[in-house]
């Protein structure tokens, strides 16, 4: 038979290769639709085939398996006794300065104004969204593929959690390129969270299941992102909203909103609520909004987080060694429940100071259980009237730390027949018998105690506060700094827990927190729950830890008001743990961020000679101090220490001590004989007088700036 119309092309059927590339495009389209877009492009049966057909070409060809194939989602899980590895974040993760009423944030807003040196900041324009109540990530994507993931940790040092955070379905493992240039190396953060509808729908699931429910969305997506296994984290209905990129290389943005829309593009998701406003009026309008629609939305939120747009002047603001200059949370109002107060107990903490802790009738607040709550001190106590057996009012400070704020009916008459059966059982002892520093009896008032309830030393008043001086032999505060010296600001060994501290103390394992590195793993494998694996993995993570950052070390001390910010300054400004033991009060004062309190409290650590004795005996146990890298190449002010004076005309001071800062220079607030430079504006004050007697060479403005720029 003859056709007499036009041959038809014939096509040739696409190769194994070909079709897996061309599934792996097809499925990851829908996932995006349909995680992130919330479209539904197919049926469920007909992405089950399509998964199932992409299946089969893999197994009969394994090397041509994709790195963004959907299969590849799930991963091994780590080896038993290996826990998450770090990862050092390359811009870090810092904190986000909270704020909670309006004043707070219009007093933020004149910091801005006065640090850039503006008449006016009503045009400001600022991007805006919710402060989702979820765990912080970071995400790594090279030439556009998902290549790691980490949690935020420190800020400055997280967890890998790739394979985890692979099985998120809303969280592109390559990135689409169809919109546009897709850049070479993008860093893209985020929070992981389970929403409310799926989190009550994962629960009735672990129910029929046998297994218990979750406590709420926020601890279940925290405990699900550090698990070993990637397929039970795969059971999770997590999910990722991105919020902000530092690293885009390649590429340049004029805002904050331009480049949320391009993270869209490449198919990384948001949670929808971000907008873009002009004025501070508009920030507190949408703070209002949210908090009012709180309940509404989808997902646990606590607060709005506010930024300004413009990526030039971020740049100009920097940062603090805490938090970003250019954005705040402006938290919501905590919400209330109320709670009979079964009893008050003073606890000891890490530093000796005495705290009244409550202990209430379990109650949810907002998702979660509350037991107890701080109380602070005894005027605080006093000015909220409290006995013991009132029902109180419970809230959540910023939706996190539980606290009583006031007495919703006070205790009357005499105590209920099963007062003293109610007593919570960790307050009494075997026999009975209330344990020392609690109170328990119904209408009872706190009196604080004249002796410490851990080992009767004499307590020592200090204006509100009540501190035990026994530092070095009370058992509590034994154990509070021992969790500060192994806890994240300080050598994170993280398979060291309280119960197991209190465990070494009873078996004379530990007098001092510097024990932990002379611990002998043959006297560790006699304890009860030990076993040889465990203590070897605790052995082995000992050794590692030795070496630590001197910043990380100084935090870990415990020395009253360093924390990690004041250990980092005092890492930089100090070339080895000898020079910062052999400084006086004056000479650390001539450092900016460390005041005459501080000062003093760090010299003094420094001279008691229990301190310098747990001290020495951590470097016997072979810690090594590693001191902080000079940046590659240093810069005109590198090593040297300035200070200014005087009013500044082509910038304001704070722009001007970044810019010092970011020279490789070290800013103080007064002048010494170690001062190198003097930066004198107009109308200069003592200062000049003193720099003058003591020789330090004077810049003017001009001059300084011309070092900058030269």
């Amino acid at each position: 038979m003859t056709s007499t119309g036009p041959s038809p092309e014939l096509s040739m059927p696409p190769t194994p290769a070909s079709r897996i590339v061309e599934l792996v495009e097809l499925l990851n389209g829908y996932s995006r639709s349909y995680y992130v877009e919330g479209l539904s492009p197919v049926s469920d049966g007909e992405y089950d085939e399509l998964y199932r057909e992409l299946v089969g070409l893999e197994e009969q060809d394994p090397d041509r398996v994709l790195p963004e194939s959907p299969t590849q989602r799930v991963g091994a899980p780590i080896p038993e006794g290996e826990g998450l590895k770090k990862v050092q974040h390359e811009v870090p993760m810092l904190s986000i300065e909270s704020l909670f009423s309006a004043e707070e944030v219009r007093e933020f807003e004149e910091k801005i104004g006065r640090f850039l040196g503006l008449e006016s900041t009503a045009d400001l324009t600022w991007s805006v969204e919710p402060k989702f109540d979820g765990i912080s990530a970071s995400l790594l994507y090279e030439d556009g593929l998902l290549t790691r993931c980490a949690t935020r940790g420190d800020g400055g040092v997280g967890e890998d959690v790739t394979a985890n955070l692979r099985t998120v379905r809303n969280i592109p493992l390559r990135l689409d390129g169809t919109h546009g240039q897709v850049p070479a190396r993008l860093e893209v953060r985020g929070e992981v969270l389970i929403g409310r509808g799926r989190f009550e729908q994962f629960n009735i699931e672990r129910e029929a299941e046998g297994r218990t429910r979750l406590a709420n969305p926020r601890n279940a997506a925290a405990g699900a992102v550090r698990r070993n296994d990637p397929a039970e984290v795969a059971r999770y209905p997590l999910e990722f909203h991105t919020y902000s990129a530092p690293q885009v290389e390649g590429l340049a943005f004029a805002s904050h909103t331009e480049l949320l829309t391009a993270l869209a593009q490449w198919g990384l998701p948001n949670s929808g609520h971000a907008r873009r406003v002009e004025g501070l009026d508009a920030c507190l309008d949408y703070h209002r909004e949210m908090e009012e629609g709180r309940e509404d939305l989808p997902f646990e939120v606590d607060g709005v987080v506010c930024k300004l747009d413009d990526l030039a002047l971020r740049e100009r603001l920097g940062t603090t060694a805490r938090a970003s200059r250019w954005q705040y949370a402006q938290k919501f109002k905590a919400i209330s429940a109320v709670s009979t107060l079964r009893a008050i107990e003073i606890q000891v903490g890490a530093n000796g100071r005495l705290t009244p802790r409550a202990h209430v009738d379990p109650v949810q607040v907002m998702g979660v259980t509350v037991r107890h709550t701080t109380l602070h001190n005894a005027d605080h106590v006093s000015s909220l009237g409290l006995h013991v057996g009132d029902r109180v009012f419970l809230k959540r400070a910023g939706d996190v730390i539980p606290q009583i704020e006031g007495v919703a009916s006070a205790a009357k008459g005499k105590a209920p027949k099963d007062w003293d059966a109610s007593i919570p059982p960790e307050l009494v002892d075997p026999e009975g018998a209330r344990r020392q520093g609690v109170v328990v009896a119904y209408r009872e008032a706190l009196e604080m105690p004249s002796t410490c309830p851990a080992c009767d030393t004499p307590v020592m008043c200090e204006g509100k506060y009540y501190r035990c001086p026994n530092v070095h032999g009370c058992r509590p505060q034994i154990v509070g700094r021992t969790l500060v010296l192994v806890g994240r600001g300080g050598f994170e060994i993280d398979s060291i827990g309280e119960k197991m501290i209190w465990q070494l103390l009873e078996a004379d394992l530990l007098s001092s927190p510097a024990d932990i590195f002379h611990l002998e793993p043959t006297r560790l494998v006699e304890l009860d729950r030990w076993g040889q694996k465990s203590v070897d993995h605790l052995m082995a993570q000992i050794e590692e830890r030795r070496q630590v950052p001197l910043a990380r070390l100084l935090a870990s001390l415990a020395i009253p008001d360093v924390g990690g910010a004041t250990g980092r300054l005092l890492s930089l400004v100090y070339p080895s743990l000898e020079s910062l033991r052999a400084a006086d009060a004056e000479d650390l004062q001539t450092h900016d961020g460390i005041g005459p309190e501080v000062a003093r409290k760090i010299v003094g650590w420094f001279e008691e000679a229990q301190n310098v004795a747990f001290l020495d005996r951590l470097l016997e146990g072979g810690v090594q101090p590693v001191l902080p890298e000079l940046s590659e190449g240093g810069g005109v002010f590198e090593g040297k220490t300035l200070v200014f004076t005087g009013t500044l005309e082509k910038m304001t001071r704070a722009e001007a001590k970044k810019v010092a800062e970011d020279c490789g220079g070290r800013v103080s607030s007064s002048v010494s004989a170690k001062t190198d430079f003097l930066v004198q504006g107009g109308k200069p004050g003592s200062k000049a007088k003193k720099a003058e007697a003591l020789g330090v060479e004077v810049l003017l403005e001009d001059d300084f700036l011309g070092r900058v720029t030269s």
